[in-house]
């Protein structure tokens, strides 16, 4: 241990722990009533989306190329203008059907590849824009067929670290499932350290949800970093859409950084076999002096941030999709 130049003592962020194995946990199938994550599930759904959808990185959307996503088995197309202000709409070039993603970006408008059809971003040949919102991590847009719901001027978009105080990273993986399934998962804390003993040890849910007014799930856990040297924090599961998870931390090292897990439909309510993207934005932030060295090495910290959230995805997504299957089949359990 040592002094700060602040006087505040100064402590390691990572701990020796051992755990126990595997096999030896404590069974958690008991506290991970059924009915308990069925209501939780039930409330997400419940609360309005405005009809917003994440479609991607915001930082994926590049000046000079359109970036192109289907959303409900809508086909969406997404360019920046010359000033670098988001620009969205249908997918399908109004004039004979060509797929705009594939087209081009000329000093800030979109191009049809087939026939020139310019876009600048305005209604245009029967071609009609779409609202988008740009929060700087993730990029949205709003899809009122899709959704359904009285649509808002905004989304509702998580509260995160002060822009610049953290280093961001966005995950897409795609499974066959629909977005109930993937916040079903995030909606079980229990299941992390029996499923991914790779990443979690000491897992406890320390309090439940009660209800509308205190929807949370608080979670002490330890962060595996390598062998047997831990991060332990306490992490606090919401969700504020019927789309979307979010894990805060709370109490540890990284307080305030936060895990978004956004589910996107990709097709359509009357799909047969559905897929959804998990697009799951990390902001990780830290109090401690040397995170500044952490965001200029952001570009580099980037990639390793989405493989370790991609292992735990690949695992998850086994989750949800398994889960839609016994529920398509009538043989979901719960």
């Amino acid at each position: 241990m040592g002094e700060r130049a602040d006087g505040a003592r100064w402590t390691a962020p990572l701990r020796r722990r051992r755990g126990p194995g595997w096999a030896e946990q404590a069974p958690t199938w008991r506290a991970a009533r059924p009915a308990l994550i069925a209501d939780a599930l039930k409330r997400a759904s419940a609360r309005p989306s405005g009809n917003w959808f994440v479609v991607g990185a915001s930082r994926e959307v590049r000046p000079g190329r359109p970036y192109g996503r289907t959303v409900g088995g809508a086909e969406v197309v997404l360019w920046r203008s010359g000033s670098g202000e988001l620009r969205a709409g249908p997918g399908v070039c109004p004039h004979l059907g060509a797929p705009l993603r594939d087209s081009r970006v000329v000093c800030g408008t979109l191009v049809c590849h087939w026939h020139g059809l310019a876009l600048d971003g305005s209604a245009s040949a029967g071609w009609q824009p779409y609202p988008v919102h740009d929060d700087g991590v993730l990029v949205w847009v709003r899809l009122d067929e899709v959704g359904g719901e009285e649509p808002s001027e905004r989304p509702v978009v998580p509260g995160r670290p002060a822009p610049g105080a953290g280093v961001d990273a966005v995950l897409t993986a795609v499974g066959r499932c629909e977005p109930q399934d993937v916040v079903a998962n995030r909606l079980d804390p229990w299941h992390g350290s029996w499923f991914h003993p790779y990443s979690f040890v000491d897992l406890t849910v320390v309090r439940e949800p009660r209800g509308d007014e205190d929807d949370a799930f608080a979670v002490d856990v330890s962060f595996r970093v390598a062998g047997r040297l831990v991060v332990p924090v306490r992490a606090e599961f919401t969700a504020p859409g019927p789309r979307t998870v979010v894990m805060r931390i709370t109490g540890g090292e990284g307080a305030a950084s936060v895990v978004e897990t956004h589910a996107t439909p990709l097709t359509s309510a009357a799909e047969a076999r559905p897929r959804t993207a998990v697009i799951e934005a990390v902001v990780a932030t830290s109090g401690r002096r040397g995170f500044a060295l952490a965001r200029a090495a952001a570009p580099l910290l980037r990639p390793l941030m989405r493989r370790t959230a991609g292992r735990l995805w690949r695992d998850d997504l086994a989750y949800a999709e398994r889960r839609w299957t016994l529920r398509s089949t009538g043989r979901f359990p719960g």
